[in-house]
C-alpha cells in the first residue's frame, strides 16, 4: 500500500429537501385542473382556497396568501398568450414540445416577473423551488435557465421584441400585446366598429380583475343592508347593485349566505331591468325565463314580477342547473315555478306569456374578465355550433309570447354573429315582430350605441359585454 497521502475527496453536496410553498403549489394545481380537465378557474379555485384555509397545520392560509394565489392563477391565465410568446423566445424548442406542467410553472414564473411587483430574485427562486417540488430537480434546472432569460427585461421590453409591429399586422400586434387570440381581437374590433383606441381600451379591460358585484333581490334584501358591508359602494347603474371594491368573500355577507342577495354582474341586472321596464300592450301577469340557469336573472325577474302581482316560470334544460335556479328563487316573495324543459321544444302553449327572456348559450366572449381561460378554449368554429341553438331558442321565445308582449334576446357575447345576425334572421322569419328601442329603458346608462338594441362593454360601463335586443309581437 502506498505511503502517499490520499487526495482529499470533494465533499458531497448535502441533499436539501425542496421547500414546499403552499401558495404557489395551490396556484399550480389550479392551472393544471384548468389545462387537464378543461375546468374553469372560478369553479376550481374557491374549493382549493377553502381547503387551504381549513388546514390547521403550518401551511394554513391567511387572507394575504389567498389573494396572492388568486392573482397568480388569474393573472397567468389572462396573460397566457403574451407569456407564451416570451417563453417561446427563451427556449430552444417549439412550445408544443414543452411538457404542459413545465409550461404552467414557467407561466407562473413569467407572471411574477412581468406582471407583479414581486422582486426578481424572489420570483425566480420561489418558482424554481416550486419546480423542484412538482417537477423534480432535472426540470427545475430548465425552469431556472428560462426564467433567468425572462428576467433580463421587463414586460414593455419583451413586447417590443415579440409583438409584430402594429403597422404590419394590427390584429396580431394587439393579440400579443393584450393577450387575446387574433380571431377574438378581430371580432371585438368589428363589434365595436371604432378605431384602435376603443379596441385597446376593451382588451385592457378584459385583462383587469373585475369587482365583485352583488344584487339586492327586491322584497328580500336592500342595498342599504349590503352597503353596510366593509368596502361596499353603490352600483354604477342598477338600483339593486352594490360593489365590493376590495374583493372580499361574498359568501361571508349574511344576505348572500341566506339567498336574499346574490353575486350578479351589473350587466346581467340591467338586462332583467330593461325587459321588466319594456311597455307591453294588455295584461302583464305571466313572465318566462326560457334559459334560466343558473338562476341569477330569474331571481331578479321573479322578485320584480312579484312586485306587480305577476308569476314567473323559470325553465332550464339541464336538471342540475334547474336545481340551481330553484335554489336562487327559494324565498321569492311572490309565486313562481321552475321546470326542467328544453327551450326549443317547450311544454307550454304558444302565446302563453306577456314577457319572455331568452339568455342564450354562447361563446362567452363578453365575460373574459371573469373566465380568462375561455379566450384560449374558444375557436371560430364554435360560432357555427351555437348558431342553430340561438336561433331556435329565439324562435320559440317569439312563439311563446302573446301579441303585444315582449321578448328579450340576451347573450354574454358581443360577437355580431351571436347578436345582431341572430336577431336579423329571426325578424325575417317573423314579420309580425318588431324591434323596440331598448335605450330609453336604461336612461342613466351612457354610451349605448345607435340602438335600437343595447351592447354593454367592460371599458365603457364596467360590466360584462352583455347584449340585449327587445322584440314585440305585433300580430
Amino acid at each position: 500500500m502506498s505511503d502517499q497521502p490520499r487526495r482529499p475527496r470533494r465533499s458531497a453536496k448535502p441533499y436539501r429537501r425542496p421547500k414546499k410553498d403552499p401558495v404557489r403549489v395551490l396556484a399550480f394545481e389550479a392551472l393544471r385542473a384548468v389545462d387537464e380537465r378543461d375546468a374553469y378557474a372560478n369553479l376550481v379555485l374557491p374549493p382549493l382556497l377553502r381547503k387551504a384555509r381549513e388546514n390547521e397545520g403550518p401551511e394554513k392560509f391567511d387572507a394575504r396568501d389567498a389573494a396572492l394565489a388568486t392573482e397568480l392563477v388569474y393573472g397567468t391565465l389572462r396573460r397566457q398568450g403574451t407569456y407564451d410568446a416570451v417563453i417561446a423566445a427563451c427556449v430552444d424548442r417549439p412550445l408544443r414540445e414543452v411538457d404542459p406542467p413545465v409550461l404552467d410553472v414557467l407561466s407562473l414564473g413569467a407572471h411574477q416577473l412581468l406582471g407583479t411587483r414581486i422582486p426578481t430574485h424572489a420570483a425566480v427562486s420561489a418558482t424554481v423551488e416550486l419546480a423542484r417540488v412538482v417537477l423534480g430537480d432535472g426540470r427545475a434546472k430548465f425552469v431556472n435557465a428560462v426564467l433567468r432569460k425572462i428576467a433580463q427585461d421587463d414586460l414593455d421590453g419583451w413586447l417590443e421584441r415579440v409583438a409584430p409591429p402594429y403597422d404590419e399586422d394590427p390584429e396580431d400586434h394587439l393579440a400579443v400585446v393584450h393577450s387575446h387570440p387574433r380571431w377574438v381581437v378581430s371580432a371585438l374590433w368589428d363589434s365595436l366598429g371604432g378605431g384602435r383606441a376603443g379596441v385597446e381600451e376593451l382588451l385592457r379591460a378584459d385583462n383587469e380583475r373585475p369587482e365583485v358585484t352583488l344584487v339586492a333581490r327586491p322584497g328580500r334584501a336592500t342595498t342599504d343592508e349590503l352597503l353596510a358591508e366593509e368596502a361596499a359602494v353603490p352600483g354604477r347603474w342598477s338600483p339593486y347593485a352594490v360593489r365590493l371594491t376590495e374583493g372580499g368573500e361574498p359568501g361571508a355577507v349574511p344576505a348572500v349566505a341566506e339567498g336574499r342577495a346574490g353575486v350578479q354582474d351589473e350587466g346581467s341586472q340591467l338586462v332583467a331591468l330593461a325587459l321588466a321596464a319594456a311597455p307591453v300592450e294588455g295584461p302583464d301577469r305571466r313572465w318566462l325565463d326560457a334559459c334560466a340557469g343558473p338562476g341569477g336573472k330569474a331571481a331578479l325577474l321573479g322578485a320584480l314580477a312579484a312586485e306587480r302581482g305577476a308569476v314567473l316560470l323559470a325553465s332550464e334544460k339541464q336538471p342540475h342547473r334547474a336545481g340551481l335556479v330553484a335554489k336562487a328563487l327559494a324565498g321569492n316573495p311572490g309565486p313562481y315555478q321552475v321546470v326542467a324543459a328544453d327551450g326549443t321544444r317547450p311544454p307550454w302553449r304558444p302565446g302563453s306569456f306577456d314577457r319572455v327572456l331568452v339568455d342564450v348559450p354562447c361563446t362567452g366572449l363578453g365575460a373574459l374578465r371573469r373566465r380568462p381561460e375561455a379566450r384560449w378554449r374558444r375557436r371560430p368554429e364554435d360560432l357555427d355550433g351555437f348558431a342553430p341553438l340561438q336561433r331556435g331558442l329565439l324562435r320559440t321565445a317569439l312563439e311563446s309570447v302573446r301579441v303585444g308582449g315582449v321578448v328579450g334576446y340576451a347573450t354574454c357575447s358581443p360577437h355580431l354573429a351571436e347578436t345582431r345576425a341572430v336577431v336579423a334572421d329571426l325578424l325575417k322569419q317573423f314579420p309580425d315582430a318588431e324591434l323596440i328601442d331598448a335605450r330609453p329603458l336604461l336612461p342613466d346608462v351612457p354610451d349605448l350605441g345607435d340602438g335600437p338594441d343595447i351592447q354593454l362593454w367592460p371599458h365603457l360601463h364596467g360590466t360584462d359585454a352583455m347584449y340585449l335586443a327587445l322584440l314585440r309581437r305585433t300580430a
